[in-house]
């Protein structure tokens, strides 16, 4: 199988796929750091509102709803990034060693973040999901989420780590 299209054939090595992610490390723009973190978003929107739908829907506890809200962040902003990857021919471990690698800081800072703001905003918990205070904290926690993880997600692209691990299977096939 080859993984690499642009570096020769093969499995790359960890060392090659670090040395790859370097190479991208000087030009680590704004943008970049932009879609890494709307990708991550993405996962964790989805994991977030399903979280708050099912939690407040079986009328689990603010804490338990959290919680639920946080682990299934995770699984889905893995199971995107696991996806692409797996699309370019990685084996399911390796994806999820990349997965792993790739969003967990993001997805943590994403969700302590998000969190933090629903938490904080008075009532938005306990308002139902029909409620205009419900969602518009939800939307508004994850815009701030956004911008706040944004230049994390840069300094750690930069610096090969984070996302830039992820980079070379969005341009494998």
């Amino acid at each position: 199988m080859n993984h690499d299209h642009h570096h020769g054939a093969g499995t790359m090595s960890p060392a090659a796929v670090h040395d790859h992610a370097h190479q991208h490390a000087g030009s680590t723009t704004w943008g970049t750091a932009a879609s890494a973190t709307l990708h991550c978003l993405t996962g964790c929107a989805i994991g977030e509102v399903l979280g708050m739908v099912i939690g407040t829907a079986v009328g689990l506890h603010n804490a338990g709803t959290v919680v639920l809200s946080i682990a299934l962040a995770f699984v889905f902003g893995y199971g995107l990034t696991m996806r692409g990857v797996l699309r370019a021919g990685v084996g399911f471990g390796a994806a999820l060693k990349i997965a792993l690698a790739a969003d967990t800081v993001s997805i943590a800072v994403m969700e302590l973040l998000d969190n933090a703001v629903i938490v904080a905003v008075p009532g938005a918990m306990d308002a139902g999901l029909t409620s205009v205070l419900f969602w518009g904290s939800l939307a508004f926690s994850l815009v701030v989420a956004f911008l706040l993880t944004t230049p994390v997600n840069r300094w750690m692209i930069s610096r090969g780590r984070g996302h830039a691990v992820v980079h070379q299977y969005h341009h494998a096939h």
